[in-house]
């Protein structure tokens, strides 16, 4: 089943549909849909995939081709005598975890970038590599450093799906469903095919028998990280709140100074996020760090530390559901965001810029704002039946008056997002309310 990436095999046909030669990169964590999505795009392509493996790669490429090309085998075992023998035999070649070609023998990304300007981008070779680790893959290949380096015509890192295109997963189930499945797997294809729906009914089995949850979270740090017990740590203080550098610290019992280089690696491996209140410049010391995907959320706030019950086989799934609510308010808030992005990208809204807020104990949940028209769109999410938006607004209004930006000429527009409403009548027109209904037809 190959659900949505509509944006994405678009610029991978029009990749494919060039008549020069074109060497694209494309990364992002594992599971998250890289090869299928490849592998989807070049059916009926004259085309080659080889996955790398940790050693003997050349031999192993030579194997592969020679199913198909089996003179491949009286040529000498050198990338460049190969890569210009396939150039004109094929249209597309796809090398796969290029970062273990990497690891295996790190001459290939100057032999790569020789055959490159001596041979290959003469042809009309579409050259694709992917890559699941993604300080590997940056620092190896993309920055300035790397031997390929201006070589690329195209990069893309892949990112999970949004909340709105996961429901072709799940066509049948209402929101509410999707939801907590969201909370569970994020966007992420690889965890989404797994589950099967009633979804609690599923989590439940899953966790009572040997699942893949159990080892999940340390096989995608190792691809990152050579020790990983102080990564896991620092993941664990964020999922359970711990969201300002000193909470890590005194979670962890590391100093300060210890911890911020390994935040500033998890942020470059997209396992964490640093937010700034939308008022505050890039460089403020306000920042509030917090892990990027919900399962990776989801694994250390209800998997990690149950471990060795979840292993004896008497975890109740009670504990989860007793809890579930309140942590899909968390979850809420990254969909009402997202709800806002389609928003303006079909300029059904106007802002251009978008983020959290806070000051001292006073938060909001989203902020939008729109510096030429000096309009500011504040906005609650509450994972709640029946809301009182009423009150909602007026506790939104008072701390709107913290809010420092263009306080004396500004246009100020409110929104509430829940799961239901009271009542949704007679706010005016600059107040919107969202329900789930609303999400859901979105």
């Amino acid at each position: 089943m190959f659900i949505n990436r509509i944006s994405e095999k678009q610029e991978l046909k029009k990749i494919l549909g060039r008549k020069s030669f074109e060497f694209a990169v494309f990364y992002g964590r594992r599971r998250i849909g890289k090869t299928r999505l490849i592998l989807e795009v070049i059916k009926g392509y004259n085309a080659l995939y080889f996955l790398a493996a940790e050693n003997n790669n050349l031999q192993q490429f030579i194997a592969t081709i020679a199913r198909t090309v089996p003179e491949i085998t009286a040529l000498k075992e050198d990338w460049e005598i190969i890569l210009n023998f396939l150039k004109d035999k094929i249209d597309v070649l796809v090398i796969d975890e290029f970062q273990n070609l990497i690891k295996d023998d790190h001459a290939v990304l100057s032999i790569f970038q020789r055959a490159i300007d001596t041979s290959l981008s003469s042809s009309k070779l579409k050259f694709i590599i992917l890559g699941s680790s993604v300080s590997l893959i940056t620092s190896e290949v993309l920055e300035y450093k790397s031997p390929l380096y201006g070589r690329k015509t195209y990069s893309q890192k892949i990112q999970a799906m949004s909340f709105f295109d996961i429901h072709g997963f799940f066509p049948h189930i209402e929101a509410k469903e999707l939801m907590e499945i969201y909370g569970f797997a994020d966007g992420i294809p690889y965890y989404l095919e797994k589950i099967k729906t009633p979804f609690w009914k599923w989590l439940d089995n899953e966790l009572k028998q040997s699942s893949f949850l159990k080892d999940e979270l340390t096989f995608i740090l190792r691809y990152e990280f050579e020790d990983i017990r102080t990564y896991k740590a620092i993941l664990e203080a964020i999922a359970h709140g711990k969201t300002k550098i000193n909470e890590i610290k005194d979670y962890c019992r590391m100093q300060r100074t210890d911890v911020s280089p390994y935040l500033s690696k998890l942020i470059n491996t997209e396992f964490v996020l640093r937010e700034i209140p939308i008022t505050e410049s890039s460089l403020s010391k306000m920042g509030r760090y917090y892990i990027k995907d919900q399962f990776v959320s989801f694994w250390f706030r209800y998997i990690s530390p149950n471990i060795s019950n979840i292993e004896s086989g008497i975890y109740d799934i009670r504990e989860i559901k007793n809890d579930y609510q309140h942590y899909l308010g968390f979850v809420f808030e990254k969909v009402c965001k997202q709800f806002l992005i389609i928003q303006i990208k079909n300029k059904k809204i106007d802002y251009n810029k978008l983020g959290k807020w806070w000051r001292n104990e006073q938060e909001i949940d989203i902020i939008a704002l729109n510096e030429s028209k000096k309009e500011i769109l504040l906005a609650e999410c509450k994972w709640q039946e029946n809301v009182n938006a009423a009150e909602i607004i007026d506790a939104l209004q008072e701390k709107a008056k913290a809010v420092r930006w263009h306080n004396q000429e500004r246009k100020e527009k409110y929104m509430i997002f829940a799961i239901s409403f009271k009542n949704k009548n007679n706010f005016g027109t600059n107040v919107t309310l969202v329900d789930l209904k609303e999400l859901q037809r979105v």
